[in-house]
């Protein structure tokens, strides 16, 4: 799914982000508005891994989205 897919299906796609990463705020999700770059950065900052540990895990998310769309 590419990012402007992802920006169409943002708010179906947020609930999901939601069960994924309860720490993320209604606001970190409408910030990010389909940017995996941002998404990354937010589930960094608030569940403290490594910024490549929070690429992957948004990745990874993206592959399951992928696979289910």
């Amino acid at each position: 799914m590419n990012e402007d897919t992802i920006k169409g299906q943002w708010k179906q796609l947020a609930g999901k982000m939601k069960e994924k990463w309860g720490k993320l705020t209604d606001d970190d999700l409408k910030a990010a508005e389909g940017s995996s770059e941002y998404l990354a950065g937010k589930v960094q900052e608030r569940y403290g891994v490594a910024k490549d540990e929070a690429e992957a895990q948004v990745k990874e998310f993206r592959k399951h989205i992928d696979r289910n769309y």
